[in-house]
């Protein structure tokens, strides 16, 4: 049986988080218990699995965020830009901020209507600040196309799965920045971190076995956001 211990607190799961080597440092511990997933899960916040949200859409276990944020840790400083590609729930949006000290910004792009207006209702509940201030700047859109308004940006975090890297993400990314997203047909997905090197190189590497929903046209035709 797959026994998964159940938590009434986030300070339990990030226990749990750490003791299965999730979170490897304190940085990722610090910011991952100052965002409540109590604000973004609808039921049992604090288990450490996935949560229909509705739409055919996850909110992630805890377990991929900490994986992600440790991803992203070096990247996501003071100061610099980053793009969320589907923010759904809007919790990895409001920890990539946190990992900047609020001193930076995130775009979050969410192309299905009702789940922007749920991620931002969610972010407001304890962080309606970050909106106000423009730390954090919710698109409602296509995030095929990145963002090129706000580019070029030090990271890219993308929540659904594509066969192949966008060119639109690799030409937004800064020199030196990363992206993190998940590849692959259904059933054979992996999340991979992409680094684009000062001298504009790119590199690859493979990282954890996944499922995500694919990368797909919305439901409806909205304006091109790119």
């Amino acid at each position: 049986m797959d026994y998964r211990p159940i938590h009434n607190t986030m300070g339990e799961l990030c226990q749990e988080l750490v003791q299965k080597q999730w979170i490897n440092t304190q940085k990722v511990y610090d910011v991952m218990m100052s965002v409540d997933r109590a604000d973004f899960a609808p039921k049992n916040p604090y288990e450490n699995n996935p949560q229909y949200i509705g739409y055919n859409v996850v909110i992630s276990a805890p377990l991929l965020h900490a994986y992600c944020l440790e991803a992203l840790r070096d990247h996501l400083t003071e100061g610099s830009t980053a793009l969320d590609i589907g923010f759904g729930s809007g919790y990895l949006t409001v920890a990539m901020s946190k990992m900047m000290n609020d001193k930076g910004c995130v775009v979050g792009i969410e192309h299905i209507n009702d789940l922007y207006d749920w991620g931002k209702k969610n972010i407001s509940k304890s962080h309606k600040n970050l909106l106000d201030n423009k730390s954090i700047e919710l698109i409602l859109g296509d995030g095929r196309s990145g963002y090129k308004k706000k580019a070029p940006f030090k990271c890219i975090h993308v929540g659904a799965a594509s066969m192949e890297v966008p060119d639109a993400f690799i030409e937004q990314l800064a020199l030196g920045g990363r992206l993190v997203m998940p590849l692959g047909p259904q059933g054979d997905q992996y999340i991979y971190i992409i680094d684009k090197h000062p001298n504009g190189n790119i590199t690859k590497m493979q990282g954890l076995s996944v499922r995500y929903v694919p990368l797909t046209t919305p439901e409806k035709q909205i304006k091109n956001i790119g």
